[in-house]
């Protein structure tokens, strides 16, 4: 839960258009990170990703809302084996790539309709102490699927915000993939979590094994109530590689990383995530 004395806390669900509507008034700006966050069927994403995207803009739209940032992803590009940046057209694999970048093309219509400033940001792995590798470390094991090799653009968790926020504040406007100054293989990110976080355990499986065992489980994976790296799709998505230009969004903002590389970024987050895991043990 969030806490702090300058923030209104609203309850509100993308499937209910009213709890949407009440959410943005008086609102400036949204940025809109709410969704499904699973690698899953198009079908099972679009009442979250899209139609409740689309229902929150309308809500926008007709609240006066001036600025609307959205999370999107780089797996609107698939398996890329150079940089993407700006120019790079957009080629999903994966259907959760490819509703998110339905969704990005709709909401820029809404948006040029009716006036607001829209950007759709689309994030690389955003890391922190509270993501869904570093929550299964303090677990005890972290099982990843394919063995690291490939190059993927990261981003820590606080460069994220700042860079959304900023987005909001100065109404920019553009769809754009975004990553730190050093794209790095899942095996470089790893090998500095292992470093940096004592008692840091790993299983790296080879991708063939990790979508066997993942199509085995998939009858029962929908009782599942919070997302994992176990579906098909999350594991083709683990293995693709999707390095981003440097820099792209921060210059546009006249902003720069506060952890430019994994190797400012994990260290601080194995540390946080070492806290946060004593923190547990005590209270338990």
């Amino acid at each position: 839960m969030i806490r702090h004395p300058e923030i209104e806390m609203v309850i509100g669900d993308l499937q209910d258009d009213l709890s949407l509507k009440q959410a943005v008034k008086g609102v400036d700006a949204v940025i809109h990170l709410g969704a499904k966050a699973t690698f899953e069927s198009y079908a099972s994403l679009k009442p979250t990703i899209f139609d409740g995207s689309v229902t929150l803009m309308k809500a926008a739209a007709k609240n006066g809302v001036k600025a609307f940032v959205y999370s999107s992803s780089l797996l609107v590009y698939g398996d890329n084996r150079s940089q993407v940046d700006e120019k790079t057209i957009p080629r999903p694999v994966l259907d959760y790539g490819r509703i998110k970048l339905d969704t990005e093309r709709e909401l820029a219509m809404i948006a040029a309709s009716s006036g607001i400033a829209f950007s759709a940001i689309r994030l690389p792995h955003v890391y922190g102490a509270m993501d869904l590798y570093f929550q299964q470390i303090r677990k005890g094991l972290l099982i990843l699927p394919g063995l690291g090799k490939n190059i993927f653009s990261h981003l820590h968790v606080a460069d994220t915000a700042k860079l959304m926020i900023a987005c909001a504040q100065q109404g920019y406007c553009g769809i754009l993939p975004v990553g730190d100054d050093l794209p790095a293989t899942w095996s470089e990110f790893l090998a500095l979590v292992r470093r940096h976080h004592v008692g840091a355990r790993v299983l790296v499986l080879p991708e063939w094994l990790a979508l066997a065992a993942a199509y085995a489980i998939a009858p029962v994976r929908r009782f599942r109530p919070h997302p994992g790296l176990e579906t098909p799709g999350a594991i083709r998505s683990y293995n693709c590689n999707i390095a981003v230009k440097p820099r792209l969004v921060f210059k546009d903002l006249g902003l720069s990383p506060s952890f430019p590389t994994i190797h400012e970024g994990v260290p601080a987050v194995a540390k946080e995530s070492l806290l946060l895991k004593n923190l547990l043990f005590t209270q338990v």
